[in-house]
């Protein structure tokens, strides 16, 4: 049994925390390959050229390939009083939150003349929230006061919230931007391009 300190609020718990940043090495192996299909024409006669549809392909499969994971544990406290009656629930709760990159909002400039692919990539957002484990330590209700199942459906929404706050604090989303940039860069630079990734907000370097 978990021993729960006087003050459950301040009690914040990282268990069986893991980036898993999806960039596996046969993935990406395919992915280049893939890439190297896809380019095979431009290679004959002349300096090959990157089309527009060739970089949308790539976004395509870098969508597919990068989705940083985190598991991780909290506490979750819901109180309310009514007729001078409080209830009162504690509960410690095990959740994955999955951080992406909608790349079909990118947009992509290519210079042919400098050899240059320019992707300016929306923020991650928050793609998934999974519950994977509810334990109640506390629960206790008043006479006048019992839980209701419009009770039962607030903490639900109140435990996704609270583990995508945990998972946002702990820097997953610029985890998924820079997981991101990198694929991008690794899958597009290729025949002398450059590639530039822009973002529209400056963002905070991950600090995990």
């Amino acid at each position: 049994m978990i021993a729960i300190p006087k003050d459950p609020r301040r009690f914040f718990v990282w268990g069986l925390v893991t980036i898993a940043l999806m960039l596996v090495a046969y993935a990406g192996i395919a992915a280049v390959r893939g890439t190297q299909r896809a380019l095979g024409n431009f290679g004959v006669g002349g300096e090959p050229q990157i089309s527009h549809q060739v970089v949308v392909d790539r976004l395509r499969e870098v969508a597919k390939l990068v989705a940083p994971e985190m598991t991780l544990r909290d506490v979750v406290i819901y109180e309310q009083t009514r007729f001078h009656s409080t209830k009162r629930m504690l509960l410690v709760v095990t959740g994955r939150v999955a951080a992406g990159i909608n790349l079909q909002r990118a947009e992509v400039r290519i210079d042919s003349a400098a050899r240059k692919i320019t992707v300016t990539l929306p923020p991650a957002q928050i793609v998934s929230v999974d519950v994977l484990n509810v334990t109640t330590y506390d629960e206790s209700a008043g006479l006048l006061n019992p839980f209701t199942l419009d009770d039962r459906d607030v903490i639900q929404r109140r435990i996704r919230t609270q583990l995508t706050e945990s998972a946002r604090q702990s820097g997953i989303l610029e985890h998924a931007d820079q997981a991101a940039s990198k694929a991008l860069k690794d899958f597009l630079t290729r025949d002398g391009y450059s590639v530039e990734i822009k973002r529209p907000l400056e963002l905070k370097q991950p600090t995990g």
